[in-house]
């Protein structure tokens, strides 16, 4: 693979790209989604040219929009959805026509969405805000109400689903002062004890196979990477390539735990392990990480041919491959 011409988007705005989401048929049709500050861009030749996706609102100044999912049915339902500032955007034709569902007052600002893997049946959605919490959904996003017994930090940073969300309900969520769990879709939060103390957990991930092998792994401001096996419980820190910059996001393989390969973005750079973190490699060596970077995501994969988009810190967006 080369990286020294890397495909480059910087759209007219200069601002934070926050998220990444991806079109189910990526691989055939290459549309995907990126969540910015200046708003929501649709791609249909895989990230390198974007386009708005707000312009049937016709707004008068920029819609942050910190975080974007599709509905797991998108084939069938076309929904997509946006948090923004006082409330989450809703599409149901594939963002063609938008519907703000107003969140109660004072406004919060939506930090992460995250969808039900069974969404088709109980239509489930949970947000994070940056000052209240956890809001839940159980009507499609129509509606939403606080869900926050036992979660003692209402700043969230980060969110993770379990993929077999529809038996187990667990839900796992990153503040600034550690990790909070829920095995009952979010009615109800446990603190999780972690080997360091108020870690300020910036991003999440969980295993495809965590309802069988209980993976969970959390990066920290400090630059920290863990790993809980048994969703939570223990834990143990991974041997990172020196690096005191925060890990901005974790990617694991889509055949984890058979191919246990974690990906990690810090400020320093790319780094990939094939062994589950025992020992790491630099990646994307030709990307120049001066400014710093705020997301990243390998919709096909970690293969060298596959491609990556990643969201650099004045606001620019990669492509490589």
């Amino acid at each position: 693979m080369s990286n020294s011409n890397p495909s480059e988007v910087s759209p007219e705005l200069i601002d934070i790209v926050f998220e990444f989401a991806f079109h189910p048929e990526f691989a055939r049709n290459a549309i995907c989604y990126v969540a910015r500050q200046s708003g929501l861009y649709q791609s249909h030749d895989g990230g390198r040219t974007w386009k708005s996706m707000y312009d049937s609102l016709n707004p008068q100044s920029p819609i942050t929009t910190p975080s974007v999912c599709l509905s797991p049915e998108f084939f069938s339902d076309r929904s997509i959805f946006a948090g923004a500032i006082g409330g989450v955007l809703r599409s149901t034709n594939g963002g063609q026509d938008w519907n703000m569902v107003l969140l109660p007052h004072p406004p919060p600002t939506i930090t992460n969405l995250i969808i039900s893997p069974n969404f088709k049946r109980d239509g489930v959605l949970l947000a994070g805000t940056l000052e209240d919490g956890i809001l839940r959904s159980n009507d499609r996003g129509q509606r939403w109400a606080a869900w926050n017994f036992g979660l003692l930090d209402l700043r969230i940073l980060s969110m993770a689903i379990s993929p077999g969300f529809a038996e187990d309900e667990t839900i796992y969520v990153g503040t600034e002062l550690g990790i909070y769990r829920s095995t009952n879709g979010g009615r109800a939060w446990r603190e999780v004890i972690l080997p360091i103390e108020n870690a300020v957990i910036i991003c999440l991930a969980v295993s495809p196979a965590h309802q069988k092998d209980g993976t969970l792994l959390a990066g920290t401001e400090s630059g920290d990477l863990v790993l809980s096996e048994d969703i939570g419980d223990t834990w143990r820190r991974l041997q990172i390539p020196a690096t005191d910059s925060p890990i901005n996001a974790i990617l694991l393989s889509q055949e984890f735990p058979s191919s246990p390969e974690i990906m990690i973005l810090t400020a320093d750079g790319i780094f990939l392990s094939k062994n589950l973190g025992r020992a790491w490699k630099s990646r994307y060596e030709g990307v120049d990480f001066n400014m710093g970077s705020s997301c990243i995501s390998a919709p096909l994969g970690f293969k060298e041919d596959a491609p990556v988009l990643i969201g650099l810190g004045d606001g620019t967006i990669l492509r490589l491959n």
